[in-house]
């Protein structure tokens, strides 16, 4: 195996156990399941790029990240990604009050209905994972 290999193998290695310990196995295992040979080269840039080398980064911690992702996907409007990441956030230990002043700040400056469906978003995740 070449060193180049050598290095995308280590890099997807750690994203793995970056993206299980942000998402949670099953959604990470789910995901994993779903891949075909069009979207596998998509899964393997992500796991190395995104969770193997932008999240284990060491100028934020998980818990900065997780917010600032909130945040970000909160500003874009990407809805779906931002409901699995509070849920994800939630059950890795951020509280709800945490997020929502990440939601409110957001309001802010990426606009308050991107933020009101993120604070629908997180009252949805609460209730259901009976958090607070």
């Amino acid at each position: 195996m070449s060193l180049y290999d050598q290095g995308r193998e280590a890099a997807y290695e750690t994203g793995m156990k970056n993206r299980r310990a942000v998402l949670g196995d099953a959604h990470v295992d789910a995901a994993l399941a779903k891949q075909t040979d069009v979207t596998r080269p998509f899964q393997d840039f992500i796991t190395r790029t995104a969770w193997g080398d932008v999240w284990e980064r060491e100028g934020l911690d998980h818990t900065q990240r997780r917010l600032l992702t909130i945040a970000i996907l909160t500003a874009v409007g990407n809805h779906g990604e931002l409901d699995m990441h509070i849920r994800a956030a939630l059950r890795a230990g951020v509280d709800s009050e945490t997020i929502g002043e990440t939601l409110l700040h957001t309001a802010i400056y990426a606009g308050v209905p991107n933020s009101n469906h993120g604070f629908k978003l997180l009252n949805d995740a609460v209730e259901e994972l009976g958090g607070k």
